[in-house]
């Protein structure tokens, strides 16, 4: 029993000699790309802070409002009025001045900004300046949990059911590439060059104002039933226009797209010896085409779940859909910098994360891939 336990030390030698060295390879690979990623996501946001606040222009825009407003108030107080000239515009700014030290307008931007940035990557996001929630809340957080539904509710049914429809399809015209139907495809796919919202006032004119069948636009309808299942169908029928909006103009462009990416796969020269050794072409589409793939097809769908919070401004706004896309459009145009803000702290962080985390399903899905370079973990 001696000899095969002197023959067994070797090796575990060996695999203790390793194992530090790949572990050690993949922790500073971790560390290293976590870093990377912070960073990258301080600077977006940073950047975000300085054009939100078109580098400290909003403040004076504010520092104008404020003073105009105080004015205005003055003017119309009889008591007010019966003071000399100079006597009310010295009480209109001392009054300008509180409200700009208040609101911290009488710091300089460039401390403000830093400010902004620590309260933006701790999440704190503060309150509002003119956006409130319908409940009256000026909670930033609030304000952007309460829109978030709707946006989830369109974006990811039309978007989930637009990228899984767009594979399948393209896997079936891989397999009958030339025909009629992948020709088809092929010339309407110029057609996604417009955007959804585009579309989408072809469809209100047509179904809305000609026939009447569906709403112009909004998530329900007012009243909003009380019954909870004719809510449901309400909101459903509401959905339909923005919905088919969205799937027409990414459609053509998305089948295309993935089918070109399987063609190429499908052309390599593992495929054709797979099918010289007779392989079902499931067998071959599962284990030759779609195999290879799985880390492009996991990208674009994680990337995709992530662009759900965004929205989409002008498509939202034509359909009069509550959501953030709506919510982003109506901050930029009373610049309401907390707001903007927040929702691209979220964002940068949902993306942050994401990128982070693909890394590593990579390395699950393909075990071409390996983590840093070198040697596999």
């Amino acid at each position: 029993m001696a000899e095969p336990t002197a023959l067994a030390a070797p090796e575990t030698v060996e695999e203790t000699r390793k194992s530090p060295s790949a572990f050690s390879r993949v922790a500073k690979y971790t560390v290293v790309r976590l870093i990377a990623l912070i960073l990258t996501v301080i600077v977006g946001v940073y950047l975000t802070i300085l054009i939100a606040n078109m580098g400290g222009a909003v403040d004076e825009i504010r520092k104008g409002q404020i003073r105009e407003g105080i004015a205005m108030g003055v003017s119309m107080d009889p008591e007010m009025k019966k003071l000399p000239s100079a006597e009310r515009l010295a009480i209109i700014d001392e009054m300008a001045r509180l409200q700009e030290k208040r609101l911290g307008l009488d710091r300089p931007f460039i401390l403000r900004s830093f400010s902004f940035l620590r309260n933006a990557l701790t999440l704190d996001l503060g309150f509002a300046e003119n956006l409130s929630s319908d409940s009256g809340s000026r909670l930033v957080r609030l304000i952007i949990l309460e829109r978030l539904p709707p946006t989830l509710l369109l974006f990811a049914t039309s978007n989930v059911f637009l990228f899984f429809f767009s594979v399948s399809a393209a896997l079936f015209l891989s397999r009958r590439y030339g025909s009629f139907l992948d020709r088809l495809v092929i010339a309407l796919s110029p057609t996604s060059a417009a955007p959804a919202w585009f579309y989408g006032l072809f469809l209100i004119l047509f179904f809305s104002a000609i026939l009447g069948l569906l709403p112009f636009g909004g998530m329900v309808a007012a009243p909003p039933p009380a019954n909870k299942l004719a809510y449901a169908l309400s909101v459903l029928r509401h959905m339909i226009l923005p919905s088919t909006a969205m799937i027409v103009s990414a459609m053509f462009a998305g089948v295309y797209s993935w089918r070109t990416f399987f063609l190429i796969y499908s052309s390599e020269d593992y495929v054709e010896m797979a099918k010289a050794k007779g392989l079902s072409s499931g067998d071959i589409e599962r284990r030759y085409v779609l195999r290879p793939t799985l880390p492009t097809i996991v990208t674009n769908f994680a990337l995709m779940v992530i662009g759900l919070w965004t929205g989409a401004i002008i498509l939202e706004t034509v359909f009069n859909w509550p959501g953030l896309g709506r919510l982003f459009y109506a901050a930029i145009n009373i610049y309401d910098t907390p707001v903007i803000v927040g929702e691209a702290v979220i964002y940068a962080y949902l993306l942050g994360i994401t990128v982070f985390l693909l890394d590593f399903v990579y390395v699950l899905v393909d075990p071409r891939v390996k983590i840093g370079g070198g040697e596999r973990a």
